[in-house]
Order: structure tokens, then sequence, then C-alpha cells
């Protein structure tokens, strides 16, 4: 008799698991694809020749952020590294509130953070140990302004320097176009 009742319960009771089963699949799969999707991990530096003991502003890639209340502050500040020569990122507004300049890069004592620090008067140093030795430009409502008489080359005792990799042209442009 007991037999019986198995045989016979058997059959809803699998497809009730199935059907369990089929669920949670489903709600994973859901939950997985609206799920944000992970930043890409930053390229790590690529050590590069200084010639002359001399970094270049070519050479520094530079992220430009307005932390202040003043409209348009990091597009000027923007423009004006890009006219010293260096390689400009993002610039964009930062949920961060400064009031003075901020330097932030790999290490307070990297050549690419002191050089970039030479351009902003009464600026402050971070380092959040970044894989990449980009610099950030976080200019706020006390923004001391920018030294255009600071030098587009920054001595350096080392031969090379760890920095982010040199972009090549992009290929609509080598095919001419």
């Amino acid at each position: 008799m007991l037999g019986r009742i198995f045989r016979i319960a058997r059959t809803p009771i699998t497809l009730l698991i199935l059907l369990g089963i089929l669920c949670y699949g489903a709600y994973w799969g859901y939950t997985n694809v609206l799920a944000a999707v992970p930043p890409p991990a930053p390229t790590p530096c690529v050590d590069q020749s200084v010639q002359g003991g001399k970094l270049k502003a070519s050479q520094v890639s530079v992220n430009i952020f307005n932390g202040g209340d003043r409209k348009g502050l990091a597009g000027d500040v923007a423009r004006s590294m890009r006219a010293k020569g260096f390689k400009v990122g993002k610039t964009d507004n930062t949920a961060e509130k400064v009031q003075q300049t901020i330097i932030i890069g790999a290490a307070a004592n990297n050549p690419e953070v002191l050089f970039v620090k030479s351009f902003f008067k009464g600026s402050t140093v971070r380092s959040d140990k970044r894989a990449d030795h980009s610099v950030d430009i976080l200019v706020g409502n006390k923004y001391g302004g920018f030294n255009s008489k600071a030098k587009t080359t920054y001595a350096v005792k080392a031969t090379t320097v760890c920095l982010p990799p040199q972009q090549s042209a992009s290929p609509s442009t080598e095919l001419g176009g």
C-alpha cells in the first residue's frame, strides 16, 4: 500500500522539484542580467624611457574633475593642460566636494604627480596606489590658479618611468579615415 502511494505521488513531487529548480534558475539569470557590469581592470603602467633625464608633458595622462560650484572649471583646466602638451582623458564633475586643488596619483612622490603639481598653485597631493600611474586633478571653489610659467618637462634621475601605455593611432586614422 505504501509503495502504491509513493508511485502515485512520485510524479507530482518530481515536477514540483523541477519547477523549483527552474524558478531558481530564472531568478538567478534575471538578477545577473540586471547586475551592473564590473569595470575593466586598469591597464598597469609600462616603463617608458625618459630621454635626457626629462619627463615630457606628452608622456603624462591626466583626468580633471570639478569638485566645486563653478561651472566649466574642469573644462578650462583641461584646455590649459592640453595647451601644455598633457594627455587629457576624462573631464567631468566629481561627487567629492573640494575646496583647493588636489592632485591624486599612485604615490605622492612619483615624478608624474610632482610634475602635474608644479602647474597648480596651493595644491595638495594624495596617493591611492593606482596601477596605471595616471594623475587625477580635482579642482574646487578655492582654485589657486594655473601656473602657466611651469616647464613642460620635469627632471628625473631614473632612465625609465612607469606611466600609462602610449595609445597608438586608431585604425581609422591609420587608414586615412
